[in-house]
């Protein structure tokens, strides 16, 4: 007779499965921010006060070695929050993720009016090809957490031990991501910014 528990850890297509709904809702809430900055600006504009002041006032320090610690540990701590905000049944991941998407549009739309298609690639791509991968593994995996929590209702799953499975894979995938990220964002990122501005 097979282990109903085990039967109910995740395979990689439901792995597969939560990334990609993950990435849909971050893309929705991209696109919210961007619209809705495009249709009121005052709002876009409170965003990205609010992003200075939160996000980049905080990072944005001279020396490289220490901007790219404070880095890694913001970005640590949001992937933080969207992993273990599974455990409110998804719903702290879902606002933390929704957030910095409509965060991000918005920025963007704001940056689009007074730069390149160019300038905003060299000031995004670098260290966003690694970083929103981080954040999109981390809130996928607080989803498939949630999802544990209520399949344990029904007395079929053991949140505590696939919690242990997903935390593996956060350390296995987010926290190589976010180093590199964290790096990339402050020795690369501000050179490539410079060859195309």
């Amino acid at each position: 007779m097979s282990d109903p528990v085990a039967s109910h850890i995740p395979d990689h297509s439901s792995i597969g499965n939560s990334i990609i709904i993950t990435m849909l809702l971050f893309i929705v809430a991209m696109l919210v921010g961007w619209i809705g900055t495009a249709h009121n600006p005052t709002v876009g504009n409170e965003l990205l006060m609010m992003f200075q002041k939160e996000i980049a006032g905080q990072i944005t320090i001279g020396n490289p070695a220490d901007m790219c610690v404070k880095l890694f540990a913001n970005n640590l701590e949001a992937c933080i929050l969207l992993f273990l905000g599974g455990a409110s049944f998804g719903i702290l991941t879902i606002f933390i993720l929704s957030l910095n998407g409509i965060v991000i549009g918005a920025v963007t739309e704001i940056i689009s009016h007074g730069h390149s298609a160019i300038f905003i690639a060299a000031a995004i791509l670098p260290h966003g090809i690694f970083e929103i991968p981080a954040f999109i593994i981390a809130a996928a995996l607080g989803f498939l957490m949630a999802q544990s929590l209520i399949i344990e209702w029904y007395g079929a799953a053991d949140t505590a031990a696939e919690a242990g499975h997903f935390a593996r894979l956060f350390l296995l995938y987010v926290l190589p991501l976010i180093t590199v990220a964290a790096l990339v964002e402050a020795f690369i990122t501000p050179a490539v910014i410079q060859l195309v501005a």
